[in-house]
């Protein structure tokens, strides 16, 4: 009995894990509003379409709205990419986070300056 629930057990984890995929890190700091990075930072506008390489950005369309809760802090060559969800058609329809490119936007709004540098963590670029 013992051996049944253990192989069982072995089978939910191994599909429980298989629901998602840790990508490469995009940098390894980030800006946050606060040392959590749960506060929003700005609302932005998007100023052309952008279109999702992977499951680690978020597609956008212009004139969108999006809520800005980090900005990953640019290393090396890499592009400057900030993470922040699509303000949806519907009235407080929140879609879901995901990098997108800074210079894709313009700032509208700054409910808080992103002062606090936290290291980015693995979770940060997962993908479901």
């Amino acid at each position: 009995m013992a051996r049944i629930l253990l192989l069982l057990f072995m089978g939910l984890v191994a599909i429980y894990a298989g629901h998602g995929v840790f990508m490469d890190r995009l940098a390894s700091k980030k800006l946050c509003a606060d040392d959590e990075c749960v506060y929003t930072i700005s609302l932005a506008r998007a100023q052309e379409d952008y279109n999702a390489p992977d499951c680690r950005f978020i597609n956008v369309k212009k004139g969108q709205q999006i809520y800005v809760y980090s900005k990953l802090v640019k290393e090396n060559e890499a592009g400057e990419f900030w993470a922040g969800s699509v303000y949806g058609d519907h009235q407080d329809e929140m879609g879901i986070v995901g990098y997108f490119p800074s210079n894709l936007v313009k700032e509208q709004r700054v409910y808080q300056e992103a002062t606090k540098e936290v290291p980015t963590t693995d979770i940060d670029f997962f993908c479901e």
